[in-house]
């Protein structure tokens, strides 16, 4: 080898790079390639199509559970939410109302859904990914809420001990609420459960309220915000998926609704949240956890639905000190009038309390159709005074005594006279479920106790002269 040739050799092994510098080049590709905004992006194909899901190869080494894709087709461009990952493909569940894929279709990932409140939300109705849908200018967005960071922990959390009226009587005397509460409304179909929530979010004591409308008909979702919620929209900020939506939206709502919540928390805010209904939002997860080919443990249900419910509602309740809380009011639609299904039971044993609403006195024409011997407020006790305690242990006893010799009462068996107790329940419990009748265009009750003695007074001083 000449002198030339072994001086150009030595050139040329100058100018490559060392391997420490070979490995560097190759994460700053690595890194193109994942970035999302970059110009090079990695992407998948899709592989099989069902109705409700569809599966993509090429991205299980980068995708995460949650991450939001994005599916390019005849159709358009489409989101959707990974499922399940595999080592050879991901299983994708789409936000349209169908899988509308195709097999070959590109596919990328985008990361994890931004739900970004600002303050300029309050008024408005969204859909769980955050688009306006009331017709209104574009929303603004502010910074965006990751649920692990919004959770305070346990020994973070304020105390709850503050309570507030709700203005509904039968609420405020047997089941009265505090600030940072989640309480559980249980129904049947059709027994007045979004009436009375719709009579529980007008409650003046709250800085902003979040209605979150889950698996609800179309057509009442714009009566129940004009109508129901009316001048208290202001300051309402509403998130509907509809019964004809996807599973995935029914199922990112609840979530997009809290996180909404913990923003106005965070800024000091007493935020009321009103979610009807956990148990759509529960047959939305086990329609997803289904179509991955989890099996049901209980009564079809898949076992992590009952991972995903405390959850969620573990999100609700007293935030950090110095900041807000939220106040859940949770409805619960127990299938066929069954108290005891499976996300009943689940939901109850994670609440703060359970309202439960009765077919037979929604027959009898008492509303709002709440059970007060079934009821209970596990922080009533924050709430009454010692004489207001006293009280309605007096007239659950008398509700009690009348319900129970309802039968005998009317085979004509009761005599007065004989029992001085129940005579007096006799007497007087009717006067006291009329004195708890209301309606939501009554004006709600400042005072409920006073408001019941006056009416019972009023109506025993009237009968003599009847």
């Amino acid at each position: 080898m000449s002198s030339d040739q072994q001086s150009l050799r030595a050139r040329e092994y100058q100018l490559q790079p060392a391997p420490e510098d070979r490995l560097v080049a190759l994460e700053r590709v690595i890194r193109r390639f994942s970035d999302a905004g970059g110009l090079i992006k990695r992407g998948g194909r899709v592989a099989e199509v069902t109705p409700t899901h569809y599966k993509v190869r090429g991205l299980s080494d980068i995708a995460r559970l949650g991450d939001i894709v994005e599916q390019r087709g005849n159709a358009g461009t489409r989101r959707g939410e990974i499922v399940k990952i595999s080592r050879d493909e991901i299983v994708v569940a789409p936000f349209e109302r169908s899988a509308d894929a195709g097999i070959g279709d590109a596919v990328f990932r985008r990361g994890p859904l931004a739900v970004a409140p600002h303050a300029s939300w309050r008024g408005r109705t969204i859909d769980a990914l955050t688009r306006a849908i009331d017709g209104g200018p574009p929303l603004i967005r502010g910074d965006d809420m990751s649920a692990a960071a919004a959770t305070p922990g346990a020994m973070a959390r304020q105390r709850v001990g503050t309570a507030f009226m709700t203005g509904v009587k039968v609420i405020d005397i047997f089941t009265p609420l505090c600030f940072g509460q989640r309480l559980g409304v249980f129904a049947g179909s059709g027994v007045g459960k979004s009436t009375l929530l719709a009579m529980l979010a007008g409650a003046d004591a709250f800085d902003t309220v979040v209605v979150a409308l889950i698996g609800e008909r179309g057509r009442e979702v714009r009566e129940f915000l004009e109508d129901t919620i009316g001048d208290s929209m202001a300051k309402t900020v509403a998130v509907v998926a509809t019964s004809d939506e996807s599973a995935m939206m029914r199922r990112r709502a609840p979530d997009t609704a809290m996180r909404v919540a913990e923003h106005f928390r965070d800024q000091g805010h007493r935020v009321l949240l009103v979610l009807d209904s956990i148990t759509r939002f529960a047959h939305a997860l086990r329609e997803v956890a289904t179509g991955t080919g989890e099996p049901p443990v209980a009564r079809g249900y898949p076992a992590s639905v009952f991972t995903e419910l405390p959850k969620l509602l573990e999100r609700a309740g007293p935030g950090a000190e110095g900041k807000g809380s939220i106040t859940a009011i949770i409805s619960v639609l127990v299938d066929g009038d069954d108290h005891n299904d499976p996300v009943a039971d689940s939901v109850r044993g994670i609440l703060d309390g359970h309202v439960v609403l009765d077919r037979m006195i929604a027959e009898q024409g008492r509303y709002p159709p709440v059970n007060p011997l079934s009821s209970i407020s596990r922080l009533a006790g924050k709430a009454w005074s010692v004489e207001q305690r006293a009280l309605v242990t007096r007239l659950k006893s008398m509700i009690s005594r009348f319900e129970d010799t309802r039968d005998i009462r009317l085979l004509g068996a009761y005599q007065g006279g004989v029992d001085a107790e129940l005579d007096i329940a006799v007497r007087q419990v009717p006067l006291i479920y009329e004195a708890l009748t209301q309606s939501p265009r009554d004006r709600p009750s400042v005072d409920p106790f006073s408001d019941l003695a006056r009416h019972l007074k009023g109506k025993m001083n009237a009968e003599p002269g009847d």
